[in-house]
């Protein structure tokens, strides 16, 4: 069988590939987008000790203010974001309260897009990492137009998650149970903890061979790699050179220092292969293909009822991964908050916007009370038990906790002074309610 000698991307010379369109501003130009004027709607403490912000407002112009502050510019170490699809659609909640328009399609998407991936790039610091989550309409588009603004050598995966159980209509084509998330990097030194999952006997197979002497079991790979080499690792060791167009994996001292501390296993005709033990990993390292993070619109599963609600678990994994505890993230289409809510769990401190009047109403519920059981069965006539109460609210009210949660309170609210119109009642606007009972939950 041909081995192929892996390259980085930086050693191949890739020529640049751009995707060109109509109305494709300049980076330039899109550096200079005018901030949004905003407004604080709800400060936490009386000394504004609070470093994570929800933003009530477009995104863009949010973005283009950060761009000016300081503690932020230049200072974002993960941005994740769930940017609506190109659907062509309106989604609604699960009470169905409108939700967001989706109508953006072809060019006008993409340049929507860019424009957003060019401003977050700036807030990015050094070391950053962002996340990019798309189907299977926009993401080939999207992954050229990442490649423009992070440099093709910044790619690192393209995930594909499992979103959701098989489909049955399949008569013209494969059921479609799967989106992708384009992650890049801004430059070559980046957070990474690497993430594994642990130990099953079924994952350890491959540790068939156990050590006499210790009773730890073992794996045997080899000591050599494709390619030549004219240094240390392309000499013989002990006697023997390397298979043909192969070398060492490490200089000939280094072996000896694994035979000397008899993890070498030499087989009957003298062939040479180290041994991995299993109690010396963690776990598997985590793949590409991600299973065990469907979306959790089911009758089992705690949501807010926020349409395309992504799975907690899957934003714990990336958060993780890509940052430290301290660090900031950034989700500027945050939605139920969702990514928010991962990040206050994990310690991490966070910035989420969102233009939609029904997505911060959800994510301040989220922040006070936490997720809930949403299915029909679960529900019951919910509506009518309020009616008959002689209940009467325009947004889900806030109800006693039904499990443990600690609330959220550590953040500041904003809002972009051009959205003026939805407060000129303050007290009956949801967001300025929610975060007084947030503070006071």
């Amino acid at each position: 069988m041909a081995t192929g000698i892996p390259k980085g991307y930086r050693s191949l010379n890739l020529p640049s590939l751009r995707l060109d369109y109509q109305n494709k501003a300049p980076a330039s130009e899109i550096l200079q987008t005018p901030p949004a004027e905003i407004e604080r709607l709800w400060e936490f403490g009386s000394e504004q000790t609070a470093p994570n912000r929800l933003y009530f407002s477009e995104n863009l112009g949010a973005l283009a203010a950060l761009l000016s502050d300081s503690s932020v510019c230049g200072q974002v170490r993960l941005v994740y974001i769930d940017p609506p699809f190109a659907t062509k659609s309106v989604f609604q909640s699960r009470t169905l309260n409108h939700a967001y328009d989706d109508v953006l399609h072809g060019e006008e998407f993409i340049e929507f897009l860019r424009k957003r991936l060019i401003l977050l790039r700036e807030l990015l610091i050094e070391d950053g990492s962002i996340y990019v989550h798309l189907d299977e309409k926009m993401v080939f588009h999207i992954k050229v137009i990442m490649d423009e603004i992070f440099g093709i050598e910044n790619y690192r995966n393209c995930i594909t998650r499992k979103k959701c159980n098989p489909k049955n209509y399949t008569r013209k084509k494969y059921g479609n149970i799967s989106d992708y998330i384009l992650f890049y990097t801004k430059s070559d030194s980046y957070v990474w903890n690497r993430p594994v999952e642990k130990w099953t006997e079924a994952r350890a197979k491959e540790y068939q061979y156990i050590e006499p002497e210790t009773g730890r079991r073992f794996m045997k790979v080899p000591v050599h790699a494709p390619g030549i080499r004219h240094g240390a690792t392309g000499e013989p060791w002990r006697g023997k050179m390397p298979p043909t167009g192969k070398h060492w994996q490490f200089p000939p001292d280094k072996l000896d220092e694994f035979d000397a501390r008899g993890e070498i296993f030499w087989s009957s005709n003298g062939n040479p292969r180290r041994k991995v033990y299993l109690d010396e990993n963690a776990g598997i390292g985590v793949q590409d293909i991600w299973m065990d993070y469907k979306d959790a619109h089911n009758q089992n599963i705690k949501i807010t009822g926020y349409p395309t609600e992504k799975n907690p678990e899957l934003l714990k994994r990336i958060i993780e991964a890509s940052s430290n505890a301290g660090d900031l993230v950034l989700d500027c289409f945050s939605g139920s908050g969702t990514t928010l809510a991962a990040a206050s769990l994990l310690n991490r401190h966070w910035i989420g916007i969102d233009n939609s009047r029904e997505a911060i109403k959800t994510t301040l519920v989220r922040f006070s009370k936490g997720t809930e059981a949403m299915g029909d069965f679960v529900n019951g006539n919910r509506a009518q038990t309020d009616q008959q109460e002689g209940l009467s609210f325009d947004f889900e009210p806030v109800r006693p906790k039904v499990s443990a949660h600690d609330p959220i309170k550590d953040f500041n609210l904003f809002a972009e002074c051009s959205l003026s119109s939805l407060l000129d009642e303050p007290a009956k606007h949801p967001a300025c309610h929610l975060a007084a009972a947030v503070a006071t939950a």
